[in-house]
């Protein structure tokens, strides 16, 4: 039984349709990526407001909290 050979144009065909998967499953991930970051910066921002409503402190003690260097963090 013989072989065909598969051209240069044949491979780089098959080539570009696996890389079209490839591309679309990574679009795919980096957007569920981009949805999921996007929900934990909201839920940390509802902590965030949570936590100042719960505090004694008056809102400009935490606005200049958060202003200082002491709100700052350490890098």
């Amino acid at each position: 039984m013989a072989r065909r050979m598969i051209s240069i144009d044949e491979k780089i065909d098959r080539a570009k349709v696996v890389v079209g998967r490839a591309k679309e499953k990574y679009d795919a991930a980096v957007n569920e990526l981009e949805k999921l970051l996007t929900k934990k910066q909201e839920l940390r921002k509802d902590e965030l407001i949570a936590a100042a409503f719960s505090s004694s402190k008056s809102y400009e003690e935490i606005i200049a909290f958060l202003n200082s260097d002491h709100g700052a963090l350490s890098r």
